[in-house]
């Protein structure tokens, strides 16, 4: 019991410093890159952030309900993705807390500071100043048009997580074969398909 415990503390504790390492690194991008860019290009980033917390939080739906049985003859035959699919499905609870709290969070909260950066871009473009009616009028429509793509993007891709778990999982399996084999890059800490 206490191994558990100090695994599960270890993998928390990891899991913080993985997420403020990468919300770092994300806001410093997201907003170098849309201080430099016109409103227009800089909602389309704001749009691709939503979108990437979207798939990610897909993804973790996708491998607690996947099932690894149809792997098992794929990774016996060699099929590139297959052990890499029994090794997330395995292991699914820290493959989701990863796509789910770590990508998709950071998603949610890199969006939220990038769509102030695009409100304020439009409305200085308007001649509206800080504080301005315009601008509090565009904040609350870009930041609610934000939410409801977030929302209703995350409703779709857990249903669709849970009625095609398998190939879902599969898909991302392969790519992550994929590039393992190709640039030597290990991304999964094992592919075994041992029992645990």
């Amino acid at each position: 019991m206490n191994s558990q415990i100090k695994r599960s503390i270890k993998f928390s504790l990891t899991i913080a410093v993985i997420t403020f390492v990468l919300a770092a690194v994300f806001s410093v991008i997201s907003s170098s890159i849309l201080n430099q860019v016109m409103w227009l290009i800089g909602t389309i980033v704001v749009f691709f952030i939503v979108l990437l917390g979207v798939i990610f939080d897909m993804l973790g739906i996708a491998s607690t309900a996947a099932d690894e049985k149809p792997f098992h003859a794929m990774a016996a035959e060699k099929v590139p993705g297959a052990k890499q699919a029994v090794y997330i499905i395995r292991n699914a609870d820290k493959f989701a807390s990863f796509c789910n709290d770590v990508i998709g969070d950071i998603s949610g909260i890199v969006s939220g500071t990038a769509s102030a950066i695009v409100v304020l871009q439009i409305a200085n473009l308007m001649g509206q100043g800080d504080g301005s009616s315009t601008q509090i009028t565009l904040g609350v429509i870009f930041t609610s048009l934000v939410a409801a793509l977030t929302v209703g993007g995350k409703a779709v891709g857990k249903f669709l997580a849970i009625n095609s778990s398998t190939q879902i999982i599969f898909f991302v399996a392969k790519v992550i074969a994929f590039i393992e084999t190709k640039f030597k890059i290990k991304l999964l800490p094992s592919s075994d398909t041992k029992n645990k």
